[in-house]
């Protein structure tokens, strides 16, 4: 008996299962092999013994075996998480760490990746990390090109990046109102995405946006198939429109789930987000397995939010009310062109995500920055949170122009 009792302890490696029926089944074979009956017979607690330890092994480890949702990506017919993977975070680790991650998401059930062109290494990591299950992945990555000529070019540079023959779905990042028109007009980007999906670069078009009149644009173009946009407990201005992708079957990607990184409570932050049926898929940024963890945990549970959530919900809406700009854009336009939601994005990531270099080359990037605000206070009034903007502009020049 104590021989037995070793060998079953010993197993603690074998990972738990969706198979659990079978699971004590397994550990007798694997312990006592192949018994004839009159061997068997001659131990015949040997099979109650295991099965009574093989149930309290599941009992254990079920605790973190979480059943992973899947739905239909809109118009695309691909089968999605419900979780997927957000690459923004790893630019700050490697490439072998970025394969260590996706190795574990991919055995947990996570096959939606996304990455971007502006991600710095972010695609070339994933593409490393993706070597020989690419075909266990639903790849997506977006380009911030506006030309036919620069997005064919940078979808060739994702490709080459991925280390793949197709990207399942390609989508034009954030575009202003006038970016859109150049990616729709003839010439643009647009007419690049199309060809590249005809010749099976690319499986299918889709959008990101962070302006609400821009989503309610897009949602009535035929050749949008995806549209990503934030929403998380802060950030609900897009929740009408999120319900008009499910009734139009749009596939609905919910970024910025954490708000950023303002929001500290990331359970209760996924959970709110996939308790809304008319989501499609959430993808919050990880760079660990520690976050790769408590993210499945939480979007495995997609049922109703119960009443002690929602009064967390309604304490973390309340303690980001006076400090934290939800990209609503009513501040604009503002008199000398600021961005001025991008410039408060731009400083989460350098503060929240750790992302120090990245957001300092977005920033340089950007046409008109914080320092160019002349303090006429004109954007203030337009804020329904009654966000103090001039001092936090001052705040974000000392971050990046110091």
């Amino acid at each position: 008996m104590p021989n037995l009792l070793t060998q079953l302890f010993s197993l603690q490696n074998l990972k738990y299962t969706k198979y659990s029926g079978v699971f004590q089944i397994l550990i007798c074979a694997k312990i006592l092999g192949h018994p004839t009956k009159n061997q068997f017979l001659e131990v015949p607690n040997n099979f109650l013994v295991v099965f009574f330890f093989g149930i309290m092994y599941n009992i254990k480890n079920m605790k973190g075996c979480v059943t992973m949702e899947y739905r239909q990506l809109g118009k695309t017919g691909l089968q999605i998480s419900r979780l997927g993977f957000g690459g923004i975070p790893i630019q700050k680790t490697s490439a072998e760490e970025t394969k260590t991650l996706l190795r574990y998401l991919m055995e947990q059930g996570v096959n939606y990746i996304d990455t971007a062109r502006a991600y710095t290494v972010s695609e070339e990591y994933i593409g490393y990390a993706l070597q020989g299950v690419r075909d266990r992945f639903v790849l997506a990555t977006k380009s911030m090109a506006r030309t036919a000529e620069a997005m064919a070019k940078d979808i060739d540079i994702s490709l080459s990046n991925l280390q793949t023959d197709h990207i399942d779905l390609y989508q034009i990042h954030n575009p202003n109102a006038n970016d859109l028109e150049k990616v729709i007009a003839p010439g643009g980007a647009l007419e690049a995405l199309q060809a590249a999906k005809k010749a099976g670069k690319i499986g299918h078009i889709g959008i990101t946006l962070h302006s609400v009149e821009l989503f309610q644009r897009a949602v009535d173009f035929d050749w949008v198939e995806t549209i990503m946009f934030p929403y998380n407990i802060v950030e609900t201005q897009g929740e009408a429109l999120i319900t008009q992708c499910a009734e139009k079957n749009i596939g609905f990607i919910a970024m910025k789930p954490l708000a950023g990184g303002a929001i500290d409570d990331g359970k209760t932050a996924i959970r709110y987000i996939v308790s809304n049926p008319a989501v499609t898929v959430v993808i919050p940024g990880m760079a660990t397995i520690t976050e790769a963890e408590q993210n499945i945990r939480s979007a495995g549970n997609t049922s109703p939010l119960t009443e002690t959530e929602q009064s967390t919900v309604e304490a973390i809406g309340k303690s980001l009310g006076s400090n934290f700009c939800r990209r609503c854009n009513y501040c604009a336009p503002c008199a000398v062109g600021i961005n001025i939601p991008v410039m408060f994005l731009l400083e989460g990531y350098y503060n929240r995500y750790d992302l120090k270099d990245w957001a300092k080359m977005r920033y340089a990037a950007t046409e008109h920055r914080a320092s160019d605000c002349i303090g006429c206070g004109a954007c203030e009034p337009r804020c329904p949170y009654n966000l103090p903007i001039r001092e936090m502009m001052k705040n974000v020049t000392k971050i990046f122009e110091a």
